[in-house]
């Protein structure tokens, strides 16, 4: 049994196996039998990666995983599937020509082969299929990807690439090979479960003619039928909007009104602790970026940690519609209630009628975002059991905007307000890394110059995360291959999908790196140079874009400072 252990991060380890037959048997397993502290298993083509509570938990799997045996499972009882499928993809008759075959042989072959459903990424209800050794067909699958993928394929759109046959959940980007459509809803954030293929499940895709509605008028859909969950689209949103301006509010079981938006900023979403354990199904983690900043604020006004706060970029100002206690913390800024101003991390009586001002500071190492929490959280309806705005998936509350009325929720903090603390921003311009899992990809001498450089943070940084540029980038059509260049792989290959951890940084082809951060895609098909510690992704969430950083390497274990040349005797 082939396998390699590898370190993704303090928290994650991923591993490397000789099939997906074999990831499936560790997954299984390891789901069936969860290791010390497991908080998910995600299987990819041919690795699997647990991510796990605490740094111990991660030392003490990375020990017991050695010997690691998967066990014998009964067998489980798994759905079939039958998928309607309209073949008019833009991509029917170029895949068809890249197979050697006929469009309507590829039709005729796609829809007998029968397909099992293997592992889930890219996107909530995206789950990447085989072709089952059950099925009797013998049909050979090796479809490239586009050289250049599409910025937009549509919700529905049915794929594939290399061996993989999939269903676009969602309007997404993607580089697959498009043949057809179906109206086939893949995700419903409101069943049970979500996703509507689960690793094990076997599907046909059967070849109609026409139109196809699933989910019709609420008369003519059965009731075991899945219906899109629409509640984080934009159009679902504007529907719910007014002619005569007046404020909208965002949907809430219970909770009472607390405050008007007068002017939202450059970006302001609600979030909490996240969302864990979700990754098999596409589904990241979210929340808050700097979690102390939240978790401090909460304390601070008795809320449990996990209540809801906003979090906010560029500042913003709201009017109260009652008295209620407050607290802002995170990045630098002058917090004012009217002409008053106030202290961070300072528990604070806004009375009715009262505006409040968050005003940041725009030095450099001023940290990028604020968060303001009130007593008893804000009440706003979760998905998944958060109520997180994750902007790669889509998933949670839309955007808050002005206009809008926010409502705090009816249950009082767990504990009385307290008084004032440090305001927990940390913009130290190094973050700590741990090699690896992929550094083995790179170029000689790319890892140290990774950790030398004074990486430039972009504008086109956002949540998903940190787009790095090398301070005097040279022009877009200048070959700079120098040592003062993008970062150089040495491995050309294709790396296939694997599991992504917050922190996971990834470098493309043009070899500038990104630093995933919590809305980050589950699976990813970049090699890993590095992965940020967890106790540094807060200080990663505050970095703004004209920041710069630089990353130190550390040991896995000690979290000690070690050079590139330690690290690789290590390895040896």
């Amino acid at each position: 049994m082939s396998r390699n252990i590898l370190r993704a991060g303090t928290r994650s380890l991923l591993i490397d196996l000789a099939s997906l037959d074999e990831v499936m048997a560790w997954h299984v397993s390891l789901s069936a039998h969860p290791l010390q502290g497991q908080v998910e298993v995600i299987a990819a083509a041919k690795t699997i990666l647990i991510n796990l509570a605490s740094r111990r938990d991660a030392q003490q799997a990375f020990e017991a995983l050695s010997s690691f045996k998967p066990e014998l499972q009964a067998a489980s009882q798994n759905r079939q599937h039958v998928i309607d499928v309209i073949y008019d993809g833009e991509d029917l008759h170029s895949t068809a020509e890249i197979l050697g075959i006929s469009a309507e042989e590829l039709i005729t072959r796609h829809s007998e082969q029968k397909w099992l459903a293997a592992f889930g990424g890219f996107a909530p209800g995206f789950t990447y299929c085989v072709p089952s050794s059950s099925s009797g067909q013998d049909y050979t699958w090796d479809v490239p990807r586009r050289s250049t993928p599409r910025t937009a394929v549509p919700a529905g759109a049915v794929g594939l690439a290399g061996q993989f046959s999939a269903v676009y959940p969602r309007t997404s980007p993607g580089g697959w090979q498009l043949l057809g459509h179906t109206d086939t809803p893949m995700w419903d954030a409101q069943a049970e479960p979500p996703a509507l293929l689960q690793p094990g499940d076997t599907l046909r895709y059967r070849a109609i003619r026409g139109s196809v509605d699933v989910c019709g008028s609420a008369a003519s859909t059965p009731s075991n039928e899945r219906c899109p969950d629409t509640s984080t689209d934009k159009s679902a949103h504007d529907a719910t909007q007014t002619d005569n301006g007046a404020p909208q509010s965002h949907s809430c079981a219970t909770g009472t009104k607390v405050f008007e938006v007068d002017n939202a900023g450059l970006q302001t979403l609600f979030q909490d602790s996240g969302r864990r354990g979700l990754g098999d199904m596409g589904v990241n983690h979210s929340g808050a970026l700097d979690r102390a900043s939240a978790w401090t604020a909460n304390n601070i006004l008795g809320n449990v940690s996990t209540a809801v706060v906003v979090e906010n970029i560029g500042g913003i100002a709201l009017t109260a519609s009652r008295d209620i206690a407050i607290c802002v913390t995170g990045a630098r800024a002058t917090l004012s209630v009217d002409a008053q101003r106030h202290s961070l991390a300072t528990p604070v009586l806004v009375r009715a009628g009262q505006q409040v001002t968050i005003d940041p500071e725009s030095t450099p190492g001023s940290g990028l975002r604020s968060y303001l929490a009130v007593r008893g959280g804000f009440a706003v309806d979760k998905t998944l059991n958060s109520a997180s705005t994750d902007i790669l998936s889509g998933l949670g509350p839309r955007p808050v905007e002005a206009g809008d009325v926010l409502h705090a929720s009816d249950t009082h903090g767990q504990a009385a307000v307290a008084q004032s603390s440090t305001n927990p921003l940390v913009t130290g311009q190094s973050l700590r890394v741990i090699a690896g899992p992929r550094d083995d990809w790179f170029a000689p001498g790319e890892l140290e110059r990774f950790c030398s450089t004074d990486w430039l943070v972009t504008g086109q940084s956002n949540r998903v995360g940190l787009r790095l540029s090398l301070p005097d980038s040279p022009p877009a059509d200048v070959d700079d291959t120098s040592t003062s260049g993008p970062l150089q792989r040495a491995n050309d290959k294709e790396l296939e999908s694997e599991g992504m951890v917050g922190g996971s940084i990834q470098v493309p082809p043009n070899g500038l790196p990104v630093v995933f951060l919590a809305d980050h895609p589950v699976t990813g098909g970049y090699p890993v140079i590095a992965t940020v510690i967890d106790a540094d992704l807060d200080a990663a969430g505050q970095l703004a874009p004209g920041d710069t950083v630089r990353f130190t390497l550390v040991d896995p274990e000690s979290l000690s400072p070690v050079s590139t040349a330690q690290h690789t005797a290590q390895k040896d």
